[in-house]
């Protein structure tokens, strides 16, 4: 699969794995815990609860949806926001060259 990098795509892979240590935040147990007691997790109890009965589907599936649902309309705002940064950009860039 790496073919003939081998040696210098495991060495890449090596360092982005290490390069992940140093920044993950070693305090997820209790922001983990922490927001599972918000009551927008209960909400979303709820929210799961109605889609499953709803579409007949299991509370792991309904799970499901919402997750992809809420990571789909973040990944379009993403693009937006990303998109909109890149036309303010080229509008600068365009008044610098005149």
């Amino acid at each position: 699969m790496i073919g003939e990098n081998q040696e210098e795509a495991r060495l890449l892979n090596t360092a982005i794995i290490k390069s992940k240590e140093n920044v993950i935040d070693t305090t997820f147990e209790k922001r983990l815990y922490d927001t599972c007691q918000k009551p927008a997790m209960r909400a979303l109890g709820f929210a799961i609860s109605q889609l499953s009965e709803m579409e007949n589907i299991s509370r792991d599936q309904a799970a499901l949806q919402i997750v992809e649902l809420v990571r789909d309309l973040d990944d379009s705002w993403k693009d937006y926001l990303i998109m909109e940064g890149i036309g303010i950009v080229k509008e600068k860039l365009k008044d610098y060259s005149h």
